[in-house]
C-alpha cells in the first residue's frame, strides 16, 4: 500500500514529532515527582541525551516511541510500506545507537531503564508500570 500523502507532505508531517515533553513523558515524570523522586531531563552531557536522570539514584529512563526505536514484536513499530528501505535502515540506526549509549552509560555505572511507548499508553497499564518503575528505583 502507497503512502497517502506525497513526499514532501510526509516529510513536514514526520519533522513535527517532537523528540521531547511528550504526553506520556510528562506523565512520568509527574509520577516520580509525586513520589519524592527529584530528576533532570535531557541531559545533553549523557551519552544517548536521557530522558529522564535521576542522579541520587544513578538510574537513567529512556521513554522510546516503539516506532522510532524498533520496539521487537510490538505492533506500533510496523514500519511503512512506502520507502521501506529507508525505514529499515533508519530504525536498525536508531537500534544500534541506543545499544551503544546504554552501554557507555552502563560502563559508567548507570542503571539505564526502558521504558516503551506501547506499555504507557493504556492509563491502567501506566499506572501499574510506573508503580513498578518507582518501587524498582527506590530499591536500587
Amino acid at each position: 500500500m502507497a503512502d497517502i500523502y506525497e513526499p514532501e507532505k510526509r516529510s513536514e508531517i514526520m519533522s513535527h514529532i517532537s523528540d521531547r515533553d511528550s504526553r506520556i513523558e510528562i506523565s512520568v515524570r509527574k509520577a516520580l515527582f509525586s513520589t519524592g523522586l527529584r530528576y533532570r531531563k535531557n541531559v545533553k552531557s549523557l551519552p544517548g541525551k536521557p530522558d529522564i536522570v535521576l542522579p541520587k539514584y544513578k538510574t537513567i529512563i529512556f521513554i522510546h516511541g516503539c516506532f522510532w526505536h524498533g520496539h521487537a514484536e510490538c505492533k506500533a513499530s510496523k514500519l511503512p510500506d512506502s520507502r521501506r528501505g529507508f525505514w529499515e535502515n533508519k530504525i536498525k540506526d536508531n537500534i544500534e545507537r541506543d545499544k551503544r549509549n546504554i552501554q557507555l552509560l552502563e560502563r559508567n555505572e548507570w542503571k539505564v531503564i526502558i521504558l516503551w511507548q506501547c506499555e504507557l499508553n493504556n492509563e491502567s497499564k501506566r499506572h501499574d508500570r510506573l508503580i513498578r518503575l518507582i518501587s524498582e528505583i527506590k530499591g536500587a
